[in-house]
């Protein structure tokens, strides 16, 4: 079984990421991994915190000769802040006076709640865990599950489908994601080059105001055969586990399959994905004249693309701050500030990949087992004569 967790603090001194269930002889390219903190790094509107971090992942455990090896992969990724946070953030005791507290919780993020759940007197250490600094660590290990399901011919990108009030339609095309991946520079990771501008201007404003704001982000998974999840039970439904594993995402306040909204508005007939038959199918002879399931009907991939779009909610840190309440006196004023992004809507996308591509690995390796990727390949290939031959 495919299980990933990750440890660290955003002002800690590193983050660590565990991955185990990859097969043996996986291969593992390390600037491949890099290229995709890289990418979690980039877009128009980020903070200055960027400007410190240059991710790269040093593999611990679980590579050798450039391979997997069957048992757990750690990952670790240094906080270059770190230097201007041990007196802070000191393992041990240290000096309280040096302690940089967050006197007062920041709406909308887990500072409140959370020293309420841990009975902190204030927000620094909830503020340190919950930070989106976490999902850097999972792109990390999303890379590597990434490399295990092009094994099988199936890639996982991401593209920008809304800042602000500015959205882009009609739905892109895989080879328009394609082409944005390409890219040496990413600014919104927008297909369409004049909705991009748009979006830009919807930053701009925010940054004047001291403001900030979200978006709708969209991860499609190409080329995955249909059968991985079931119906049987309720949380083996492929679709239950992508929108809790990108629900699990800092700040993502709803989750969309395929055309989910706007179905629920509109009859059956204009919904539904009617089923033809043609012998050009890719793995099966069986066709669909549209793709509003996303990919998934009753918990169960059915070979088209698999389409998921997250709506996150702007950063929750502004620098014009709104009003929260003293932690010690419970007096009004106006909530803490700390160094934070205006938009984050591309960066958030790529942390979604790495949560599909876990999640599709996870099942992949439920259908398929293997102990070797030469095991696992033999048995998809298998299960693809299987359906070919249906």
């Amino acid at each position: 079984m495919l299980r990933y967790f990750t440890a660290g603090e955003s002002h800690g001194e590193a983050l660590v990421a565990f991955i185990s269930g990859l097969p043996a002889g996986l291969k593992v390219d390390q600037s491949f991994i890099d290229r995709e903190l890289w990418r979690r790094q980039q877009g128009y509107g980020r903070g200055g915190r960027m400007k410190i971090e240059r991710d790269t992942a040093h593999i611990l455990s679980g590579v050798r000769h450039g391979m997997t090896i069957g048992s757990p992969v750690s990952v670790q990724l240094e906080n270059r802040d770190w230097k201007n946070w041990q007196e802070a953030l000191p393992v041990g005791e240290g000096d309280p006076a040096r302690h940089k507290r967050v006197a007062s919780p920041r709406p909308g993020h887990a500072d409140l709640a959370g020293a309420l759940k841990y009975n902190f007197p204030e927000a620094r250490y909830v503020l340190e865990r919950a930070s989106a600094r976490e999902s850097a660590a999972r792109v990390a290990v999303g890379a590597l599950a990434k490399s295990f399901l092009r094994e099988l011919g199936i890639e996982v990108l991401s593209h920008v489908v809304g800042v602000g009030a500015v959205s882009l339609n009609p739905q892109a095309s895989w080879e328009q994601i394609q082409n944005l991946f390409k890219r040496e520079e990413i600014l919104l990771n927008c297909v369409d080059a004049e909705i991009e501008q748009l979006m830009k201007d919807e930053v701009d404003k925010v940054l004047k105001t001291g403001d900030s704001v979200g978006g709708v982000f969209e991860v499609v998974a190409h080329g995955v055969p249909p059968g991985l999840g079931t119906y049987a039970q309720w949380d083996e439904r492929l679709d239950a586990q992508l929108a809790s594993a990108i629900m699990s995402l800092q700040a993502v306040k709803a989750v969309e399959i395929g055309s989910g909204i706007a179905a629920a508005a509109a009859p059956g007939s204009a919904v539904h994905d009617e089923i033809g038959y043609s012998v050009d199918g890719n793995f099966t002879d069986f066709t669909r004249t549209r793709n509003n399931a996303g990919g998934i009907e009753g918990g169960v991939s059915n070979g088209e693309e698999i389409r998921v779009r997250g709506y996150l909610k702007p950063i929750s840190t502004l620098r014009r701050p709104l009003q929260s309440v003293d932690f010690e006196t419970r007096q009004p004023v106006s909530a803490a500030y700390e160094r934070s992004d205006v938009c984050v809507v591309p960066a958030a996308g790529v942390a979604a990949e790495a949560m599909v591509a876990l999640t599709l690995s996870r099942c992949a390796l439920e259908k398929f087992g293997g102990d070797s990727m030469g095991e696992t390949v033999r048995n998809f290939q298998g299960y693809r004569a299987q359906l070919q031959s249906y």
